[in-house]
């Protein structure tokens, strides 16, 4: 063999040895470049479902109020928080219905809504008849007797006992409850005799009537007592 022959080979043989690296090379380089852009499109429609995942999640729970199951972390507590917001909503329900029932109940009656006129009776003697008349919205009842502070007295009149009612008068709008107030003794026994001219009544939550008397005042003694608040003027004036 001629040493032309053997460079000739020689040379072939490095011809085809750098082909095939220039081959694997150009190989290498387009796997690189397939896989860069393939991986990424993967994360992004992999992102994309879950992110729907978590927002149909957050949608449902929302709407039946109860927390759902499964799927990723985040989505989980949103769907939590859903079926918080809407036991809160059924609370709230629950609330406003107990509101409305409570409203129902007569509350105590205010000298604001009531109004109290005195009058003198010819029978029993010597008495006076209270009328109170609810003249607001709202049923109310009034206080279990008027404790009456005529003129400048410091103490209430005691009421008989005998009169007491099964159960305190209550007035619905436009209805009246009834009062008689022995002013003094028939006989003229009791002492301490003395005419007034001014009246108030008190109610239990805390305001007061101002009540006018007949023209000249009423004359009052150490006899002078109230009935409990009665639902006729029958039995106010026993």
């Amino acid at each position: 063999m001629s040493v032309r022959t053997v460079r000739t080979r020689l040379f072939a043989a490095s011809t085809v040895a750098l082909a095939a690296l220039a081959l694997t090379a150009c190989e290498g380089g387009s796997d690189t470049g397939a896989d860069g852009p393939s991986s990424s499109t993967t994360a992004t429609a992999e992102a994309k479902p879950s992110t729907a995942g978590s927002a149909g999640t957050a949608g449902e729970n929302g709407s039946n109020g109860t927390g759902a199951q499964g799927g990723p972390s985040g989505s989980s507590g949103a769907g939590e928080d859903g079926g918080t917001a809407g036991g809160s909503g059924s609370g709230s329900g629950n609330s406003s219905g107990s509101d409305g029932q409570d409203k129902g109940i007569p509350g105590k009656c205010s000298a604001s809504a009531v109004r109290i006129t005195a009058t003198k009776v010819n029978r029993p003697v010597n008495h006076l008849l209270l009328t109170a008349t609810n003249t607001g919205s709202r049923t109310c009842h009034l206080p279990a007797y008027p404790q009456a502070r005529f003129g400048e007295a410091q103490s209430v009149p005691p009421v008989f006992e005998e009169t007491k009612p099964q159960a305190v008068t209550t007035l619905e709008p436009g209805k009246s409850g009834y009062a008689g107030v022995l002013l003094s003794a028939a006989d003229g026994s009791a002492g301490n005799g003395h005419t007034v001219n001014t009246l108030t009544v008190p109610f239990d939550d805390g305001s007061i009537a101002t009540v006018s008397l007949p023209s000249g005042g009423v004359h009052v003694d150490d006899a002078l007592k109230v009935t409990y608040w009665q639902p006729t003027m029958d039995t106010a004036l026993y």
